[in-house]
């Protein structure tokens, strides 16, 4: 048990900052989507100009840069919009940035992988949750020339990173790979080069407290009335006053309609988005504002009426209700999703089943306690070899997009999302949950024991349960002698040892503290024996 690693505390998963709605631009004329490609397209190719400089600069960047840029897209649009471009692509360096370090943390740790399993004698089991040798003198020889390979890419990355330079490309890397496999992505080059127009046209401006409507670039009124502010060199389309088109339908907003509505009448920022859809063959409209933090509930006022635990699952959520002292509730629940087909199938699998999961958590007015699972470093070929059912197992969980789902859509209903570490939680919940809650009509799966662990280890106990005695010691004149690990016993989570002999607190013959002293027992000859005793008779009273 000496290499289990330290398990970090449970923490209150705090809420959404921001709000995203969409609708529809239903009812559009011709010349109206003839203005939005013309803008799109001008504005689009001013920010893949301006990504090429912001990458080009790296990270000698600086604030006189960045309005130097924003001078030069004002002359061919306009102010506003070069503030939205500018913004826009430096976010989109600063993620290329993002994605570069966990690129080379990965490689690292494949790096690391391979290193020490070419370490180990050939045929070498593993231990403590790591693989052992290799199989064959092949594989080892195999796997020595990928490590050449890997820290050949390790290298470059980290250059790279430390020199500032990052590889974009504006419409997409996967779309512009797609280019060189028409036939395999079953697209003409035709249909391909819609998709890319689609994908390369800006049509997104920020919001501005203080201003009509929360927005001057791209305007929307309550009654749903929608007006772009036109660039300079499109200043011929303007349909109305001061270089404003003004599009032919109508928009509202069935989702957070009112929140929208209440917004933009008091005039607070409100950032909108145009794009086109080429595979509905329609256009839609975002809008998106920042939320006002909210206070976050304690982790003491989570668990006081205790908690649902979830275990998550390639298919499914388990999840098993626990009281405050940590004892599960009622039958274990299962929430099925699939994962199979396009991604708009998978979006509302997982959507449906959280929408199933927080309505009985809110109907019982419990918390949810998840695992903070992070699968970077477990889904690599190099740790799990040639087990690829178990790679793409690993790889199909969705854990980022559960886990974000499931903290906004538990912030409207009011519903607290507690993380915990998901350290041993399936292996402890199965060895020491499984046969105790498993009946004859009740079949436990390991799942539901490791919802079981995830939920105590929210509410603060340990895993293990507690230490039955003997059935003839549960209630003699000693007392109930069931033993619970405090919080500040080490090893707490670890399996207790096993202790030989009768497991009772009474004491064996000639093992007390007094064995030795023959005053202290009962037999012939005992002091207390020569002491006069007589007992007292009853009063005829009674």
């Amino acid at each position: 048990m000496g290499g289990l690693r330290e398990v970090a505390a449970p923490f209150v998963v705090p809420g959404p900052s921001g709000v995203t709605i969409r609708a529809g631009l239903k009812g559009l004329s011709g010349q109206d989507e003839k203005a939005l490609c013309l803008v799109g397209d001008l504005l689009g190719s001013l920010a893949s100009r301006d990504l090429k400089d912001r990458c080009a600069a790296g990270l000698d960047h600086d604030n006189d840069q960045w309005a130097r840029r924003k001078r030069v897209l004002t002359e061919e649009s306009s102010s506003r919009w070069a503030g939205s471009i500018t913004k826009a692509t430096h976010d989109q360096w600063a993620l290329a940035r993002r994605s570069q370090l966990a690129r080379i943390q990965m490689l690292q740790a494949g790096v690391d992988m391979v290193r020490r399993r070419l370490s180990l004698p050939i045929g070498a089991k593993g231990s403590q949750g790591l693989p052992g040798g290799y199989r064959s003198q092949a594989e080892w020889f195999t796997k020595s020339r990928r490590l050449h390979l890997l820290e050949d890419r390790l290298k470059q990355e980290r250059a790279d990173y430390e020199a500032g330079r990052v590889r974009v490309a504006h419409g997409g890397k996967k779309l512009l790979r797609t280019r060189h496999h028409l036939e395999a992505a079953q697209l003409t080059e035709e249909q391909w080069r819609r998709q890319w127009q689609a994908e390369r046209r800006f049509l997104q401006a920020d919001g501005e407290s203080g201003r009509r409507f929360g927005n001057e670039t791209i305007r929307v009124t309550p009654d749903g009335e929608v007006t772009i502010k036109l660039p300079a060199q499109l200043a011929a389309l303007a349909n109305a006053p001061n270089g404003r088109y003004v599009l032919a339908c109508r928009v509202g907003f069935r989702h957070r309609g009112e929140q929208w509505i209440d917004r933009i009448t008091v005039n607070r920022a409100v950032a909108y988005r145009i794009h086109y859809d080429v595979g509905l063959d329609r256009w839609y409209l975002t809008a998106s504002w920042q939320t006002p933090s909210v206070r976050i509930v304690t982790l003491e006022a989570a668990r006081t009426a205790g908690l649902i635990g979830v275990d998550t699952n390639a298919d499914h959520l388990a999840a098993w209700r626990l009281d405050a002292h940590g004892n599960p509730v009622g039958e274990p629940r299962r929430f099925d999703y699939d994962l199979t087909g396009e991604a708009p199938h998978r979006d509302a699998q997982v959507r449906h089943a959280l929408i199933r999961l927080l309505h009985w958590a809110k109907r019982h007015g419990l918390s949810i306690a998840i695992e903070n699972l992070d699968f970077t470093a477990d889904n690599t070929r190099e740790k799990h070899g040639r087990q690829k059912r178990f790679r793409r197992l690993v790889s199909g969980l969705p854990t980022a997009k559960l886990r974000s789902r499931l903290v906004s859509m538990a912030a409207e209903l009011g519903i607290t999302v507690v993380a915990v570490d998901p350290a041993y939680t399936s292996r402890w919940g199965a060895q020491h949950w499984k046969h105790p809650l498993t009946t004859e009509t009740r079949k436990t799966t390991r799942h539901d024991t490791a919802a079981v662990a995830i939920g105590r280890r929210a509410l603060g106990y340990p895993i293990r349960r507690r230490t039955a005695p003997p059935p003839q010691h549960q209630s003699d004149a000693v007392g109930h002698r069931t033993v619970q690990a405090a919080s500040s016993v080490p090893g707490r989570e670890e399996a207790r040892p096993r202790i030989p002999g009768p497991r009772t607190r009474s004491v064996g013959a000639g093992c007390g503290a007094k064995a030795g002293d023959q005053c202290a027992h009962n037999r012939s000859g005992h002091a207390a024996e020569h002491e006069l005793w007589q007992q007292d008779s009853l009063p005829f009273s009674l």
